[in-house]
């Protein structure tokens, strides 16, 4: 800023430009009120979609997962169920690994990046917030990126939290019934008290 106000300062052309300089950033600024104008009133129509197909309490019950990002996701899959299984939608999103091998040689497992970029870069969108606020990414990724063998790397393990972003949604969808942690963690509801005494 220092730096910007002695160069106004300077008799030398800034100051005779200094009018038009202001005019474009004038504009500028308001190119950006415009734009952030039109986000707005886009993600709003996407949570109407949402409320509309009766989908935003059971895709935002996934914790960090907010309605916009599970929107975005959608816009890409279209309706999650016509995919049979949650790992057809990775795969959809070039997410699944994949090993590289040739004859006798075996190289490092990698995600394919086949599927839709869209897809790919909405769920990875998703990651971001969901890490931090969902304890169940969270602690997955730490183990991923801090395990003994085979560590991930982070950005391999953010692929991974995409994957499971995917999956959980598509269970969401397809069951119609609100994401659980504990379902998540372990992959099945822990009996209840009633059904063990039984």
């Amino acid at each position: 800023m220092r730096n910007l106000f002695a160069a106004l300062e300077n008799s030398a052309g800034v100051l005779a430009h200094r009018r038009g300089a202001l005019e474009r950033v004038q504009l500028l600024l308001a190119d950006w009120a415009l734009d952030r104008q039109r986000l707005a009133d886009t993600e709003a129509r996407m949570v109407a979609v949402l409320d509309e197909l009766g989908l935003t309490v059971l895709v935002t019950s996934i914790t960090g997962l907010s309605a916009v990002g599970a929107a975005a996701i959608l816009a890409e899959t279209g309706d999650l169920t016509r995919f049979p299984t949650a790992r057809a939608v990775v795969k959809h999103a070039g997410l699944a690994p994949r090993e590289k091998q040739s004859g006798a040689f075996t190289g490092r497992t990698k995600i394919t990046g086949h599927g839709r970029p869209g897809l790919r870069l909405a769920a990875w969108r998703a990651v971001f917030a969901a890490r931090h606020a969902n304890p169940v990414y969270a602690a997955r990724y730490q183990h991923l990126t801090s395990r003994e063998t085979n560590k991930l790397t982070p950005t391999q393990a953010e692929a991974a939290i995409a994957a499971a972003i995917l999956r959980h949604l598509h269970a969401v969808v397809t069951t119609g019934q609100r994401w659980d942690a504990e379902i998540a963690t372990h992959g099945r509801p822990k009996p209840s008290m009633n059904s063990t005494a039984a």
